[in-house]
């Protein structure tokens, strides 16, 4: 099996050249984000404006590193931060020429193996010092995906005993990254193979192949506790080890079941799931078919058949079914380590993310992330054109305006075949946008595969925010959002709104103002709050906030026409107590105090 590149790698760019070359390796390196400092980089992922903050952040998020710049700059930054050598992630630096790749830390995670395949991307050198990576062209703590090494505390001894010429006892069945080690028939150290638990030491190493599948099946809402302890000591009793499963794997319908997701993130491995029809194909080769069960869920049994599935046709079964009062697994064994993405599908993900105005400075680092680790992207053709070079590598389900439901289906019906999947949308999804729409769909109970999705969905700044935020602080007490849209919701319901709205003086954001076809609303608005509010009231008109063409216009609401308004603006009218404050440059900021004049007035007639 092929070693596996580190997931989710961190670029860090301080130059416009850095970040062309960031840009030019990311395809290379699926999941894999650009920071660029701000000011210097533009074409980023997402910017910062302290390097050290920014990268010892990432540090302590166990992210892969490669920083685009001196060595000088990453060991500087990081070494206050350096202690556990077994748990530090890679850190590489890459030279702005791509003409050397040096990995710091993290040699045996990944940074050797990664800083190969970066020279090999950009036809340079891997500057790799680690002795044993050298000597015997294996990193023996950091062995390909689909093998684990159960003792590494032992790994220095026993490389220390080779480098000083020891030798290995010949094993036969030592796979390729080992077979560079020295071997002879009367050798003093020795490698164990296999899957089962086996002592190691600093003259003993032992690999266990992921040759071992883990079926279970439970009870709706069963106890995490229940499941993990019956593996336990379903393992234990068998005498396998723990590092040697590849995967848990349970019928569909268990895909939202909190207790496998438990247990295979305790085991850390992935957890995936197969259709009753697939598991029903291995009855033959059940030990304890159910007709019981086949009539529950359409298959005659969920552990033994999922562990047998997913061990292929030459897998035998291992563990036979073993139960508890709610939960039940049994183990297979593949004749080769197993990959895990190629059996049946993991638990779909649907993240509903607000990307806010577009501009990557104003997008939050969980929907970067987010939108970076999803596979397929949902949304207008315009949201996800502002996201740039984030999605590319990605599949894209582009719909108009209008297709919003039609959108959100095609979101979680993508999610329920297993996929990530990030439904997006500009400003705050969860503000007159596409959130309320999936769970909408979801309390319909359309679709039984939708419930079983994992759903998240991450804020991003709507337009009212980013408006009051640009015009100064006009949100600073209590105020409102209303959609003047009778598209969804009646007038006559808006109108109620808008007059408790002027009654109780808040501060008003208005969403959807006018259209083509909608005139009357605004200006029927304008009528309410003036019976309410002086005519000097000022209102802020903002259209493309924080892109090309932003636009900001403060007046009077006596003043307000429904001709100066189009659909891509916001209209934001002030409260009673809202003021106006020129600026040097000829502008004004807009804001509503919170009270604290008073307050002060208060405290000094008090003392």
């Amino acid at each position: 099996m092929t070693a596996e590149l580190p997931h989710n790698t961190a670029f860090i760019a301080l130059t416009p050249t850095a970040g062309e070359l960031g840009r030019r390796l990311q395809p290379q390196l699926p999941g894999s984000t650009l920071y660029g400092l701000e000011g210097r980089v533009e074409d980023c992922d997402e910017s910062f404006t302290e390097t050290g903050e920014r990268l010892r952040s990432l540090f302590a998020e166990e992210r892969p590193i490669v920083g685009i710049c001196a060595c000088g700059i990453l060991i500087r930054i990081l070494a206050p931060m350096l202690g556990d050598k077994f748990s530090e992630p890679p850190v590489l630096a890459l030279a702005e020429d791509g003409s050397t790749v040096v990995p710091l830390l993290g040699g045996h995670h990944g940074a050797n193996r990664l800083a190969r395949f970066l020279a090999e991307q950009l036809e340079g050198m891997a500057a790799v010092t680690t002795a044993s990576d050298l000597k015997f062209d294996t990193a023996l703590d950091d062995p390909p995906r689909g093998w684990c090494l159960a003792n590494p505390q032992d790994v220095k001894a026993f490389s220390a005993a080779l480098m000083s010429g020891e030798k290995v006892r010949t094993n036969s069945s030592l796979p390729a990254f080992l077979q560079g080690l020295p071997q002879l028939p009367e050798g003093t150290l020795e490698v164990a193979i296999g899957p089962r638990v086996s002592e190691g030491s600093g003259r003993r190493l032992v690999y266990h192949p992921s040759l071992l599948t883990l079926g279970v099946g439970c009870e709706r809402n069963c106890s995490p506790t229940e499941l993990e302890t019956l593996v336990e000591e379903t393992l234990s009793e068998s005498g396998y080890a723990r590092d040697a499963v590849a995967l848990v794997v349970s019928i569909d319908v268990k895909a939202d079941e909190a207790a496998v997701h438990h247990l295979a993130e305790g085991l850390g491995v992935p957890a995936r799931f197969l259709a009753s029809e697939i598991l029903e194909a291995e009855t033959p080769r059940l030990a304890h078919p159910s007709e019981v069960v086949f009539q529950e869920v359409g298959c005659h049994g969920v552990a033994e058949a999922a562990a047998l599935a997913a061990a292929g046709e030459s897998g035998t079964l291992e563990v036979p079914k073993r139960k508890s009062r709610r939960a039940t697994c049994a183990l297979a064994r593949s004749s080769a380590p197993v990959e895990p993405e190629k059996v049946g599908r993991p638990r779909g993900r649907l993240s509903v993310v607000g990307i806010g105005p577009g501009r990557s400075e104003w997008r939050t680092p969980e929907v970067t992330r987010m939108i970076t680790e999803a596979e397929d992207l949902v949304g207008y053709g315009l949201y996800l054109d502002l996201l740039g070079p984030l999605t590319e590598g990605k599949r894209h389900h582009v719909f108009d305006l209008g297709e919003e439901e039609v959108r959100v289906r095609a979101a979680l019906d993508l999610a329920a075949e297993g996929r990530n999947v990030a439904l997006v949308s500009s400003g705050d999804i969860g503000i007159y946008a596409m959130a309320t729409l999936v769970f909408e769909l979801l309390e319909r109970g359309e679709d039984d595969r939708w419930p079983r999705i994992e759903i998240e969905v991450a804020p991003g700044i709507s337009a009212f925010q980013a408006m009051g935020a640009r015009i100064g602080a006009p949100f600073g007490h209590d105020f409102c959002c209303i959609s003047l849209s009778d598209l969804l919701t009646p007038w006559e319901a808006i109108e109620r709104r808008l007059k408790a709205a002027a009654e109780g003086d808040f501060v008003i954001a208005f969403y959807n103002p006018v259209s083509r076809r909608r005139r009357h609303q605004l200006a029927r608005a304008k009528e309410i709050l003036l019976t309410a509010r002086p005519p000097q009231t000022p209102v802020v008109l903002g259209s493309n906030l924080g892109r090309e063409g932003e636009r900001m216009e403060v007046i009077r609401l006596a003043d307000l026409e429904v001709d100066d308004v189009d659909m891509l603006t916001t209209v934001l009218v002030g409260s009673t107590q809202s003021r106006v404050v020129p600026r040097s440059d000829g502008r004004q900021w807009v804001y509503t105090p919170r009270g604290y004049a008073a307050k002060n007035r208060k405290t000094e007639t008090a003392s």
